[in-house]
């Protein structure tokens, strides 16, 4: 490869045994992208055509769902691609493009989270003012702003990113793109990339884990004191949101760590890690909210046996 190729072109280097396994790498990956994407579909598609399902809960699961599958899809067409290729290789335009989506929906993900610990928080602490607080109009501001803010401050690191330019040939020890590994391997001065960066992750993580650990520590305060009938409730309706925050800031807490500690892990291990940090929130998120959400599973259960007859 010449100089030129060198520098337009970044490698993947978090792949392990891909010529051996590509095709069975390629067929998993296949099978759970499919998975995803109809599983998530399902749950979106009920609460769409059911009227008992239209309030605000329901319509932040269905965004963040919706938002789950824009997420993949920012990885598996890469990756099955890469599977398949004898060199597994991304431009560097290509690279920015996916970390810029990588995070913008992983940002989405954590104001779609804040937006339902909000809801419940009204719901549950402030149940006569929740139909003046959570009109429809709120609710679509919410949503267009839980895109929104998060893609607009990305667009800084963006922009950062195209100025910085691979000064040799290098290789990328992950699967897929980030700002920080891609501003670790370029030349010129990077301070303010790693501020910005630093920036980014304290206002689209940070902040809102702390307001929404703030919200259900109030609903627990208050729930507690109550009856059994409302600390059940409170208890149906808080712990699927609950357990998927918990999955996704592992996972985002693991990715974060990793790149910017120096840990010797193994390549094998990392490459199962990244695989796990791709696929677990979004295969997840639909058993959580289909199973333990009372109204959505039995608008499913409903469906089936309908399709059955």
């Amino acid at each position: 490869m010449d100089n030129r190729f060198n520098t337009t072109y970044l490698t993947l280097g978090g792949y392990v045994d891909v010529h051996k396994y590509g095709y069975f790498y390629f067929a998993f990956m296949l099978t759970t992208f499919i998975f995803i994407i109809s599983s998530n579909s399902v749950i979106v598609y009920l609460i769409c055509v059911h009227r008992s399902l239209h309030e605000p809960m329901y319509i932040f699961i269905a965004a963040l769902l919706m938002n789950s599958v824009l997420f993949c899809t920012t990885f598996y067409p890469k990756l099955l691609t890469d599977f398949l290729s004898e060199k597994q290789i991304i431009s560097y335009p290509l690279c920015i493009f996916q970390a810029f989506f990588h995070y913008s929906f992983g940002g989405s993900e954590f104001f779609l989270l804040t937006a339902m610990a909000f809801d419940r928080y009204v719901c549950i602490c402030k149940p006569l003012q929740y139909p003046t607080i959570m009109r429809t109009q709120t609710i679509k501001l919410i949503l267009v702003l839980a895109w929104l803010v998060p893609a607009c401050e990305l667009t800084a690191s963006a922009v950062l990113a195209t100025r910085l330019k691979p000064c040799q040939f290098f290789i990328h020890q992950k699967i897929y793109c980030d700002f920080y590994s891609l501003a670790k391997l370029t030349c010129g001065d990077t301070t303010s990339s790693k501020a910005l960066g630093l920036f980014l992750m304290t206002n689209l993580i940070f902040v809102p884990v702390v307001f929404i650990v703030f919200s259900y520590t109030k609903i627990l305060i208050i729930t507690f004191n109550g009856s059994r009938n409302e600390k059940q409730k409170a208890v149906q309706t808080c712990l699927p949101h609950l357990l998927v925050l918990i999955n996704f800031s592992i996972l985002s807490g693991y990715d974060i760590i990793k790149i910017r500690v120096k840990a010797s892990i193994p390549q094998r291990a990392n490459f199962i890690l990244y695989l796990l940090l791709i696929c677990c929130s979004s295969i997840f998120n639909p058993f959580i909210y289909g199973l333990k959400m009372k109204e959505i599973s039995k608008n499913a259960c409903k469906g089936f046996v309908f399709y059955r007859k």
